[in-house]
């Protein structure tokens, strides 16, 4: 996995409602005006290392359209995932805490567009700025939410509504159709073994909800596809939407 980032490249939408990261379109129009100006936009391809265990966390992320995975090493065992942020949010709420090492590993399990920020610029937001500070609380309450309701969904339900429920995240956050994912990658963010992946997603596939081929997915009917889902989906995308409300909410 690399760990070299893409050149940046300084385009910025023509308005804040143009803004694919939904925690930044939240904010006051004032506060997001200071703060685009400290981001660069960066081309993430997939597998990049955003940071690794244990190195210091220099920088956070606004994903975009990309997706970005937080995983756990298990030692020679396979790596979990703990959680995933697309452009809901942002990577690194470590930083926020005032934390500047994790043993967690971040990296990007789909290729896109992020916004990268220095950790210190964004400390220096989170310590002045009480209205930046409260958007990123209520997202990182949101996320803990999500690893919360992880937990729950990985005990209870079956792994064919797991599949769905996070192919739902992902092309919700993807905002495209078709998507690129190995059957490698999506065994471990389901915390299993490639085998049981490709039983899974032959299932969605056999009913007609996605075409998987070759590491390429696309969704083919998305109400199909959330009515396999399992009702966890929903209370992560109703817990998400209640934290990130635009400014005319």
């Amino acid at each position: 996995m690399s760990t070299q980032l893409a050149q940046s490249a300084p385009q910025h939408p023509a308005s804040q409602a143009d803004e694919r990261n939904r925690l930044l379109r939240s904010l006051e129009p004032g506060v997001y005006a200071r703060v685009i100006d400290e981001l660069e936009l960066l081309e993430l391809t997939r597998k990049q290392v955003l940071w690794s265990s244990g190195s210091p966390m220099r920088s956070v992320y606004f994903p975009r359209t990309a997706v970005i995975s937080l995983i756990v090493p298990s030692g020679d065992d396979r790596p979990v995932e703990a959680a995933t942020t697309g452009n809901e949010g942002f990577v690194g709420v470590s930083v926020a805490l005032g934390v500047d090492t994790t043993t967690i590993v971040a990296l990007a399990q789909v290729a896109g567009t992020a916004l990268r920020m220095p950790a210190a610029a964004f400390r220096r937001f989170v310590s002045e700025d009480s209205r930046f500070r409260f958007a990123v609380l209520a997202y990182t309450h949101a996320l803990l939410e999500q690893a919360a309701q992880s937990v729950v969904c990985n005990r209870r339900h079956e792994l064919s509504e797991r599949c769905a429920r996070w192919l739902l995240m992902t092309h919700d956050r993807v905002g495209e159709g078709a998507f690129t994912l190995t059957q490698d990658f999506l065994a471990i963010m389901l915390g299993v073994r490639r085998a049981s992946v490709t039983v899974a997603a032959g299932m969605l596939q056999r009913a007609g909800f996605i075409r998987y081929s070759r590491g390429r997915l696309e969704v083919l009917d998305r109400d199909g596809l959330e009515a396999a889902s399992c009702e966890c989906y929903q209370i992560v995308v109703d817990s998400y939407d209640r934290s990130l409300r635009a400014p005319s909410d």
